[in-house]
C-alpha cells in the first residue's frame, strides 16, 4: 500500500514545545489511513524470550481463561482497566477517569498497579490495588515503574508537557526539574537521576516517554521522546547503582544503538523494554529528518548491542507503537498500535486483541 507522508513545519519552535507536540501526536493514529495485515517476517528463534526472570517472586500474574496472564490497560477516556486477555473485553474498571498512558505497572504479586493520574499541568504517580481500592498518591510525577523484585519503584519528576502545558525552557530551573526518580519502597529513601549538565545547559531537553526494568531489579530501559520533530529519540540502559545522570553514556549509563535495515543510520528507537532474558523488545521506526516521514515501523527483540534477535512484526507506517510490555516468562509480548492493542506469543505473528487504549502492561 503506498506510505501517506506527514509534513511538519516546526523546525522553528522551541526545543520543549517540539517535545510536547511529539508526544501529543504520539498519542493516536491517523484515522483515515487504511491498515495492512501486521505480519512476521522472521521465524520465531528457538528458545527466544525464555529465561529465568532472575529476581522476580514466587506469585506470578493472573491467568486468563485461554492461559494469558491478565493485562492492565488505560482507556482513551482515562479509565484504568483490567482486561480478560483471551477475550479482550474490559472485565473491572479500577480508576474510573483521569489516568495517562503510556505506562501502567504491576506489581509481581498482582496486587496493586501503578499508573500516572493528571489534572491540568500537574501528574501524580499513584496506585491502587487489584480490587479497585486504596488508591494513594505517591508522589508528582510520572510514568510509574515497579521493579520485578517489588523492592523499587521508578518513575519521572519532570514537566507535563501536552498540548496545554510546554515549559518554557529558557526559564531557571525548568531544565533541572527533568529527573529520573528511584523510591525503595521499603524504607522510603529517593535516589534522583537528573539530565546531564551539558545537556541541560544546551536547552535541547529530552523528557523520559516509558520506563522499564531488568528481570534482576538491577537495571532500567529509559525510552526518551524527541526534542526536535522526529530526532532525538533513544533508549538508555541505566544502572542506578553507579550512574549519575540517566542520559550519559559515560557514567554507568549506555545507549541502545540502531542496527538493520531500512536506513540504519537515520532510524530510531521509538522505544523499548527488557525482556527476562535480558534482551530488548523495540519498536523501531525509519525515519528521522525534516519534513517527517515515516515509512517503517518494526517491532523488534534484539540484544543490548542492538543486534537484531527476532523480528516480531512489521507495524503501521503511519501509527505509533507504544506501551511495549513483556511478561515475567518473555513469552508474551503487547503493543499499541495506535488505539490498537496487539498481542504475541512465543514470537509469533501478533494479534489485534482490543481497541481504544492508550496504555497497557501485563498483570
Amino acid at each position: 500500500m503506498p506510505v501517506r507522508h506527514v509534513l511538519t513545519s516546526t523546525a522553528l519552535m522551541p526545543a520543549l514545545v517540539l517535545a510536547a507536540a511529539a508526544i501529543v501526536a504520539g498519542c493516536g493514529p491517523s484515522s483515515a489511513a487504511p491498515q495492512p495485515t501486521v505480519t512476521v517476517t522472521v521465524p520465531a528463534s528457538s528458545g527466544g524470550g525464555s529465561g529465568s526472570g532472575g529476581g522476580l517472586g514466587s506469585s506470578t500474574p493472573a491467568q486468563s481463561s485461554g492461559g494469558e496472564p491478565g493485562i492492565v490497560a488505560v482507556t482513551t477516556a482515562g479509565a484504568l482497566v483490567q482486561i480478560d486477555s483471551s477475550t479482550g473485553s474490559a472485565t473491572k474498571t479500577l480508576v474510573p477517569n483521569g489516568v495517562v498512558g503510556d505506562e501502567v505497572s504491576v506489581s509481581p504479586d498482582g496486587s496493586t498497579v501503578y499508573f500516572t493520574e493528571e489534572a491540568g499541568c500537574h501528574a501524580e504517580a499513584e496506585s491502587v490495588s487489584n480490587s479497585g481500592g486504596n488508591l494513594t498518591a505517591i508522589a508528582p510525577g510520572q510514568f510509574p515503574a515497579i521493579s520485578p523484585d517489588g523492592t523499587k519503584l521508578a518513575f519521572t519528576s519532570e514537566p507535563v508537557m501536552n498540548e496545554n502545558c510546554v515549559p518554557d525552557p529558557s526559564k531557571a530551573g525548568v531544565a533541572a526539574q527533568f529527573k529520573l526518580v528511584i523510591r525503595t519502597l521499603g524504607s522510603g529513601s529517593v535516589q534522583s537521576l537528573a539530565l546531564p549538565p551539558q545537556v541541560q545547559h544546551g536547552g535541547l531537553l529530552p523528557p523520559i516517554s516509558h520506563l522499564s526494568w531488568s528481570a534482576d531489579s538491577s537495571k532500567l530501559a529509559v525510552s526518551t521522546s524527541a526534542v526536535a520533530d522526529n530526532e532525538g529519540w533513544a533508549v538508555y540502559l541505566v544502572d542506578p547503582a553507579t550512574a549519575q545522570y540517566y542520559a550519559d553514556t559515560n557514567s554507568g549509563v549506555t545507549s541502545v544503538p540502531v542496527t538493520g535495515s531500512p536506513d540504519a543510520q537515520r532510524s530510531y528507537i521509538r522505544e523499548g523494554v527488557f525482556l527476562a532474558d535480558g534482551n530488548l523488545f523495540i519498536s523501531r521506526a525509519c525515519c528521522g529528518g525534516v519534513p517527517v516521514r515515516n515509512t517503517s515501523r518494526l517491532l523488534w527483540e534484539v540484544s543490548p548491542t542492538g543486534a537484531l534477535v527476532h523480528q516480531v512484526a512489521i507495524g503501521f507506517p503511519d501509527l505509533d507503537h507504544v506501551s511495549l510490555a513483556a511478561d515475567t516468562s518473555g513469552q508474551w509480548l503487547l503493543y499499541l498500535a495506535g488505539h490498537d492493542l496487539y498481542v504475541s506469543h512465543g514470537g509469533n505473528r501478533p494479534s489485534k486483541l482490543t481497541s481504544g487504549l492508550i496504555a497497557a502492561a501485563w498483570g
